[in-house]
């Protein structure tokens, strides 16, 4: 499908959105600040990949040599031309009059090979004309660092997120963005979805390096019980060199603000029983605490040392007191489902797929009955209600921190009709549904009178031709 014409569909789908007679709600039940908005990332919507000096990086090499890597095979060399087709892309966003556009910089595009390759000024040039064009309507940069891809050269010098040299390119990189486009981006995320990546790329061995080992898949190499919290640690590290480097030297000056997104599905027990509920808290703690109890607590979960032992990594004490002392300024929150799971601890279980390293099985179902109308997305279900628990959880476990839902959608058949896809009753249910409850969480959080942690921002993410994850993510939200 065309750009364009992608484009034009999915901006009358969000205004469908966002209409009052569409949905049963206004703006005006949302505190003053709340944050309408749209995202994307980088190598799904920029393509010119190896344009105006751009490097390879890992998704490039990826999707080129890895027959397994995408299923119909494609590739974001072009994906929707967003690096040539910019402006028209910012006016479309500023005809939906939202407030807020969420997007990622391309590691490679800025700097081709890390440090030693020096910057891309054409890259930096093109961020810079995309933020100004951002500006000048009255929206509001929101940037991630890394979502999920960086330059393929930090994968053959130094192994990737395996090896700890890699902190310090990160650092680098963050120190570059800041200095280029810190004047006009006030909100800085530095990962998305670390905890959703790292198991990806390390146990399953989905995305690049694809890396694993059994019983999670058959890779050429790796270890799944071992590299994906090496991997996990050093981007911990990384981060946290990010946020004082920010803090320290930009923060004052530029008057914006820095914190982390992490992917987090709701976990309910299958059963009442003492074991599942454990493995729901158990669930939670690998999801959602494995990034941020190190960052506010200094440490690994409790769960997670009991379960993996010499697996997990160490914190010394100099990383312990870089990490408490640079806490985020928000915590970005990723929420697509809830789930059931029960307990593989006390009983045996297949343990494969993606919540397996917590020893508990994830399933849909509970007596036949589906926890949701299930989406296009194999495990993802319409079970609006996670998304209020989800917030909560959040809120209380990581108190006076704000939260932005970072994002959320709907995932549809990318080979459906262009009629289908232009009348999607299921899609804006499944909005209608997330969006009442996020209403619900605000106005819990109004009546305890903290309603000032809690924004929303609600992105709807711009183009669904390019199948990047396996699935399409065509919303995202922000708290």
């Amino acid at each position: 499908m065309a750009a364009a014409t992608a484009m034009a569909m999915l901006a009358a789908l969000a205004i469908l959105v966002l209409m009052p007679s569409a949905r049963g709600l206004s703006r005006a039940e949302f505190p003053p600040g709340f944050l309408f908005g749209v995202a994307t990332s980088a190598y799904q919507i920029e393509g010119a990949y190896l344009e105006d000096g751009k490097g390879l990086s890992n998704w490039d090499f990826f999707t080129h040599t890895n027959s397994r890597g995408i299923d119909d095979g494609r590739n974001g060399d072009v994906a929707d031309d967003h690096y040539h087709r910019y402006m028209e892309d910012v006016e479309i966003i500023h005809s939906l009059g939202v407030s807020s556009y969420r997007f990622s910089i391309s590691w490679a595009r800025i700097l081709p090979r890390g440090r030693l390759g020096g910057v891309n000024s054409a890259g930096i040039a093109f961020y810079d004309r995309l933020i100004d064009a951002l500006v000048q309507k009255g929206i509001e940069p929101f940037v991630t660092m890394h979502h999920f891809d960086l330059p393929h050269e930090m994968e053959t010098r130094y192994g990737g997120w395996l090896g700890t040299r890699i902190r310090e390119e990160f650092d680098y990189y963050a120190d570059v963005c800041f200095k280029a486009f810190g004047d006009r981006v006030k909100f800085w995320a530095t990962f998305n979805e670390p905890n959703l990546f790292t198991r990806l790329a390390y146990v399953l061995g989905k995305y690049p390096p694809a890396r694993c080992s059994a019983p999670f898949g058959t890779c050429e190499s790796g270890n799944s019980h071992r590299e994906p919290y090496v991997a996990a640690h050093n981007m911990l590290m990384s981060h946290a060199a990010a946020v004082h480097n920010y803090k320290k030297n930009y923060q004052a000056t530029q008057g914006g603000s820095i914190g982390i997104v992490i992917a987090m599905k709701w976990y309910e027990p299958l059963t009442n029983t003492t074991e599942d509920i454990l493995a729901a808290r158990r669930a939670l703690s690998f999801e959602v605490d494995w990034f941020l109890e190190p960052i506010f607590f200094g440490d690994y979960p409790r769960e997670m040392h009991e379960l993996l032992s010499s697996n997990l990594p160490k914190f010394t004490s100099e990383e312990k007191s870089l990490l408490q002392k640079n806490k985020v300024d928000f915590i970005g929150i990723n929420h697509y489902t809830a789930i059931y799971v029960k307990d593989c601890i006390s009983s045996p279980c297949d343990l494969k797929a993606y919540e397996g390293n917590a020893l508990v099985l994830a399933t849909g179902e509970r007596d036949g009955v589906a926890i949701g109308k299930p989406t296009a997305f194999n495990g993802y279900y319409d079970v609006p209600e996670g998304m209020e628990y989800i917030v909560k959880y959040v809120n209380q476990r990581y108190k006076n921190t704000p939260v932005y839902v970072t994002e959320n959608g709907y995932s549809q058949h990318s080979n459906n009709t262009m009629d289908e896809l232009m009348n999607d009753g299921e899609r804006v249910n499944y909005l209608q549904g997330y969006v009442t409850c996020l209403s619900s969480a605000v106005s819990l959080q109004e009546r305890s009178k903290r309603a000032w942690l809690l924004r929303m921002e609600y992105h709807r993410q711009l183009r669904v031709d390019l199948r990047f994850h396996g699935k399409v993510r065509a919303v995202s939200c922000g708290l």
